[in-house]
């Protein structure tokens, strides 16, 4: 039976003759410039170029060549590549632009070769590209994102002084001999702690408070986490005996050993030496080898006994981080005053424009604040009211899930913005102008609004503030190295770390952006977006291991950072591995 099969196939490859063409692959030569589709200002560019080779019997006929963009419900047609006929091939190539949308994220670029008189549906298909890396749009603009806590976005006006009702931050570091956990009466403890004390005194509003145990990696620091954690609660009790009052509710305490992550902030401020030299040291801190390997491989740098000479020391020592404001309110009998004006037509009480201000930002619930500025709207001809009434308003349109009802509550903002506006060239209501046109995705216009109150005010605080908003548009606007430059500042939440760790990692620089990426992750465990960093740094530098290791952290604590690496091109090496879907499981 075999050879009669056999013999029928013969017979008719035979009888056929030059009628059997073999299949060729006219697509083969197709290239995409760059390899992986990058989102940049709003649009993606890339260029396509290949080759359709003319040989006898596997020319094509009526040759034709289209490019699209598909995703999983919409589709756009690029249009059809012009064929240039030329000895023995066609050659075809242009440049594409195209404006991005968010469903393109997950789309796929393909070549369609179409021939012979039936075009109605291509011959072959070639994927050029998969996804666009869009690791721009990460950066954190006040965005509502599922399974994330609501950002707070806006700033009220404060009373009296620019900057009363901003949050404070600082760290303050007690330093240990060799080995030990007692804190010594040092004149340089002494200071910190008269520093700290001082610190509370004028922020006495305290809401939250950091004790970090750090051990140097001398021989004498011992083979082991508890000095560390020693180190932590010896400096808590030396709080407590100084008459320091730390809320149970409000403390973390905690330690840290086999870290280099102190060593690393440490260095980035060490002037003994050249760029070239810390790029060595950098080189080895951010190689993903576990501590051990990186210890000795440091040790062969040279200049490392003067560098852990200097540094070391500096690494006995437990870090206090405290985060707190000043106090606000009124007393008993201004509170009563106030409810009666409130419950009044037109009646004032005898307040002063201050004392309803300091109601206002001391009422914790918006429902009040937006009674006692709509009130003063009334009682008031200032800016103050009117700008703090519409950053209700941006909040309250955080907190709502109808988009219909969160579009009513920007215009309301608008209204009583442009109000504020006509009073006063504020630098505060500028702001949060420029807020709500970015989270409407008007880029441009959300800048503009930006620059101009940039220069309305000296204050340190609202200058933080607004231009690190202004940073995280420049990191969408492709601008990365002037991003770098306005996250020049202290930081405290793990939003604005990840977003200085974004700039410097758009920018090429990758060892300050693992710094910031691992300051997020330790200023916010729950907040997935630092791991990603370090993730994307980990990828970028071909440490796959790593790289999965911080992708499982930050796909577990962000829905919303699971359903991107999924498709994220960054990670489209990894994704030919098994050990990449382990993970996910």
């Amino acid at each position: 039976m075999k050879t009669i099969t056999l013999f029928i196939i013969t017979f008719l490859l035979t009888a056929c003759g030059s009628r059997i063409v073999p299949e060729s692959n006219f697509l083969e030569n197709s290239e995409i410039t760059p390899s992986k589709l990058v989102y940049q200002r709003d649009s993606v560019h890339f260029n396509i170029k290949g080759e359709i080779p003319i040989i006898s019997a596997l020319s094509p006929k009526n040759p034709r060549v289209e490019i699209e963009l598909r995703g999983s419900n919409q589709r756009v047609n690029l249009g059809e590549l012009e064929l240039q006929k030329e000895l023995g091939k066609y050659t075809y190539g242009n440049n594409f632009t195209i404006q991005y949308q968010p469903w393109m994220e997950g789309a796929v670029l393909e070549a369609l070769f179409y021939q012979g008189k039936d075009q109605s549906s291509p011959n072959e298909k070639k994927i050029l590209a998969k996804g666009v890396i869009t690791t721009p749009l990460l950066v954190k603009v006040g965005e509502v994102r599922p399974d994330e806590p609501i950002p707070q976005v806006g700033l009220y006006i404060p009373t009296g002084s620019m900057d009363k009702d901003l949050s404070r931050y600082s760290d303050f570091s007690f330093y240990f001999p060799a080995g030990s956990s007692k804190v010594v009466e040092t004149n340089q403890n002494h200071a910190t702690l008269d520093s700290l004390k001082n610190f509370i005194l004028l922020y006495p509003s305290i809401s939250g408070i950091k004790i970090t145990g750090i051990q140097s990696p001398e021989n004498s620091e011992g083979k082991n986490s508890k000095l560390g954690m020693d180190r932590a609660e010896a400096t808590l009790d030396y709080l407590k005996k100084s008459n320091i009052r730390i809320l149970d509710s409000l403390l973390d305490i905690s330690s840290r050993w086999n870290d280099w992550f102190d060593f690393r902030l440490l260095l980035r401020d060490y002037e003994k030496l050249s760029t070239q030299r810390k790029d060595q040291f950098y080189s080895v801190l951010l190689n993903g080898q576990d501590y051990q390997t990186q210890a000795n491989d440091l040790r062969k740098i040279n200049g490392f006994r003067e560098v852990s000479r200097d540094l070391f020391p500096k690494l006995r020592a437990a870090k206090v981080e405290i985060q707190a404001k000043p106090l606000a309110g009124l007393d008993q009998q201004q509170a009563a005053q106030l409810r009666a004006a409130l419950e009044s037509s037109g009646f004032n009480s005898g307040l002063s424009p201050a004392d309803w201000a300091i109601a206002g930002e001391s009422s914790p619930r918006l429902e009040d604040k937006e009674e006692i500025y709509s009130k003063m709207t009334e009682l008031f001809r200032s800016a103050l009211p009117y700008n703090n009434l519409a950053v209700v308003k941006m909040r309250q349109a955080q907190r709502t899930l109808d988009p219909k009802k969160k579009s009513l509550l920007w215009e309301e903002a608008n209204r009583l913005l442009d109000q504020a506006l006509r009073i006063e060239n504020n630098p505060y209501v500028l702001h949060n102008q420029g807020q709500i046109l970015v989270l409407q995705g008007r880029v441009e216009e959300a800048y503009k609004k930006l620059s101009d109150a940039s220069v309305l005010t000296k204050n340190e605080d609202f200058i933080r503030l607004n231009e690190s908003l202004r940073g995280s548009i420049d990191i969408i606007r492709g601008d990365y190295k002037l991003a770098t430059l306005r996250f020049q500042y202290q930081y405290s939440t793990p939003q604005d770390f990840f977003n200085k760790g974004l700039a410097f990692f758009m920018s090429g620089d990758y060892a300050n952006a693992s710094i910031s990426f691992e300051e997020s992750v330790t200023a916010g465990r729950s907040f997935g977006y630092g791991y990603y960093g370090l993730a994307l740094l980990a990828a970028v530098s071909g440490q796959d291991e790593v790289a999965l290791i911080h992708l499982k952290q930050a796909i577990d604590k962000s829905e919303v950072l699971y359903q991107k690496a999924l498709i994220d091109p960054e990670f489209e090496e990894l994704r030919q591995t098994q050990a990449f879907f382990e993970i996910f499981k």
